[in-house]
């Protein structure tokens, strides 16, 4: 099932992976073309793969929705996402970091943009995962200057 096809009443929750690209205090966002959250900024991901390790997965989404190649640091969150639409997405999402390529959109039909920008300027809307990760992300990187 693709990620813009509607579920059915026996349908399973499904599982999209997210990755947060943090950049010298900047986040690489994408605009979403598609369902679910058409029109909303978004981490990077997209749904696993049969037998594809969810971190596996967070990686390929990078480079194919933005040509990088990244490493997986840590789990931020996961978000139990249930969509006013029917879906219903179990989505962890993980911090990343850039090791090579630069970011540029790989994926125009699904993306109408890609782009960073400073943690203390986000664009809005943002997708629920979006928020989460990105809050996580914060609250970890407060604590760890307070410790």
């Amino acid at each position: 099932m693709r990620l813009d096809e509607a579920p059915t009443r026996d349908s399973a929750p499904r599982v999209g992976v997210g990755v947060l690209v943090i950049d010298q205090d900047r986040a690489l966002l994408t605009l979403r073309r598609r369902p679910p959250e058409v029109g909303h900024w978004s981490i990077l991901g997209g749904r696993v793969e049969l037998f594809e390790t969810i971190e596996s997965c967070a990686v390929r989404e990078a480079r194919e929705e933005a040509g990088i190649d990244v490493v997986i640091e840590s789990l931020l969150c996961v978000t139990d996402h249930i969509l006013p639409e029917g879906a219903h997405w179990v989505s962890p999402a993980y911090l990343g970091r850039v090791i090579g390529g630069e970011a540029t959109n790989r994926e125009p039909e699904a993306a109408a943009a890609l782009a960073w920008f400073p943690l203390g300027s986000l664009p809005h809307p943002m997708t629920v995962t979006a928020h989460r990760a990105i809050n996580a992300y914060l609250a970890r990187s407060r604590s760890h200057r307070s410790a």
